[in-house]
């Protein structure tokens, strides 16, 4: 019998019935044992994360997650991971490393792709992998919708020899305005090719909704990344509106059981309702200036206020020279201009940080772009926010606040910061 899975009440029940059973010595003795349970079992079963059990946001008003959101603990850093590999899949060493740091996952475009031949069954298998390694993981797959990227077997004939035997499959692509000729990017991300999708045609909106339904399927993820949300086209126009509907129905042929993150799509009215999460990726220089981390922050707010996830992502930039006589490969220099620049972009993120937003850290979307990289702050005590953040001065770019172990400070006009654990 294991006393750790039982609650204290049980083993009170459990006693009164032995009094009646068993000599006064051994009562003793069974009551000594009992005592002797440790008493963090009892302690971690009312720790665990009830999802129907309100967080608070900074404003003081209350984020209750869904049912199929991942977990979330303040821990330490709440962590997303995104990542691909197009030669292979996971090591079991990098299934681990990357399962200690974060219960949140997509895998990237084209993962797996030249070992098994599709990217939908490379998701699965990471999708497997993590289930069995932590099964509360959630796994996102990841689809585009707006660009043919011909990974999966949903894609692979948006090639020039696919269409060349279907030419009917250009009704599904955008054509140059000016030439007529499908419009495309060549020799990005491994694909040769990459065309892009006429979201206005409603044959191929059917289609590519049909097309994650079935990835998912096959893939068993917890949900899926939508890429590209932010469409090329006026707020109100017919671009906008096709986009969310396609998300719209979407959403509904989801169901309540799996999560839709949208890339860029928080600002995005048609199709804010539909999304239960969305990546700030910050691809764009503008979108790292002081004035815009600051909308952010309340953009986080924002976003937790209607019950949803925020993932804020980061990406490395430019950094220093090495020391004098010190040689580097690419990889090993990005790794060193990553460990220099994490304490910023970790302060940018814990000041503004809701329940249920996630930050993410790297350079790049492949495997090897920063997402094995060790970052010593990821893993370090951080405890719940005491408070929201403080602007410093009412015109300054100093800012701060306090978790329960943690002081931030963070001064996004001169990009430095400095994190104080204890």
């Amino acid at each position: 019998m294991n006393h750790n899975t039982y609650p204290a009440h049980a083993i009170l029940t459990l006693k009164t019935k032995m009094k009646k059973k068993l000599p006064q010595a051994m009562v003793v003795l069974m009551i000594l044992l009992s005592l002797a349970v440790p008493t963090h079992s009892i302690a971690q079963e009312s720790q665990k994360t009830d999802k129907a059990t309100a967080w608070t946001l900074s404003d003081g008003s209350q984020f209750v997650p869904k049912s199929c959101f991942p977990e979330f603990s303040w821990e330490t850093t709440p962590m997303y991971y995104h990542f691909g590999d197009i030669d292979r899949v996971l090591k079991p060493e990098e299934v681990k490393f990357i399962s200690e740091r974060t219960g949140f996952i997509c895998i990237e475009k084209s993962h797996g792709f030249k070992m098994l031949g599709d990217a939908v069954l490379g998701a699965k298998h990471e999708a497997d992998a993590f289930h069995e390694m932590k099964p509360d993981t959630k796994v996102l797959y990841y689809f585009n919708s707006l660009i043919a990227w011909p990974f999966t077997q949903f894609n692979k004939e948006f090639t020039p020899a696919g269409i060349a035997k279907n030419p009917d499959l250009k009704e599904f692509l955008i054509r140059n305005s000016r030439t007529g000729e499908l419009q495309f990017m060549e020799n990005r991300n491994g694909a040769d090719v990459a065309y892009s999708f006429n979201a206005l045609n409603p044959e191929f909106r059917t289609w590519w909704i049909d097309s994650v339904m079935k990835g998912l399927e096959i893939s068993d993820c917890d949900g899926v990344f939508i890429d590209r949300m932010n469409v090329a086209g006026r707020p109100g126009d017919a671009k906008e509106k096709v986009k969310g509907e396609m998300m719209a129905a979407l959403r509904e042929r989801l169901g309540p059981d799996k999560i839709l993150l949208g890339n860029n799509a928080a600002d995005n009215e048609e199709v804010f309702s539909s999304c239960d999460a969305f990546m700030f990726e910050h691809a764009k220089p503008e979108k790292i200036t002081k004035e815009n981390i600051l909308k952010e922050w309340g953009d986080l707010l924002r976003v937790a206020k209607a019950g949803k996830i925020s993932v804020y992502r980061f990406g490395v930039k430019g950094g220093s020279r090495p020391a004098a006589g010190v040689e580097e490969t690419p990889t090993e220099k990005m790794a060193r201009w990553s460990r220099e620049q994490f304490e910023f972009y970790q302060a940018c993120y814990l000041i503004g940080a809701q329940p249920y937003s996630y930050f993410q850290f790297n350079w790049g979307w492949n495997l090897s772009d920063g997402n094995l990289v060790d970052y010593p702050g990821i893993l370090k005590r951080l405890g719940p926010p005491k408070d929201a953040y403080k602007r410093v001065t009412p015109d300054g770019w100093e800012f701060t606040r306090e978790f329960e172990h943690a002081s931030i400070w963070v001064d996004t006009d001169k990009r430095t910061a400095k994190i104080t654990w204890r």
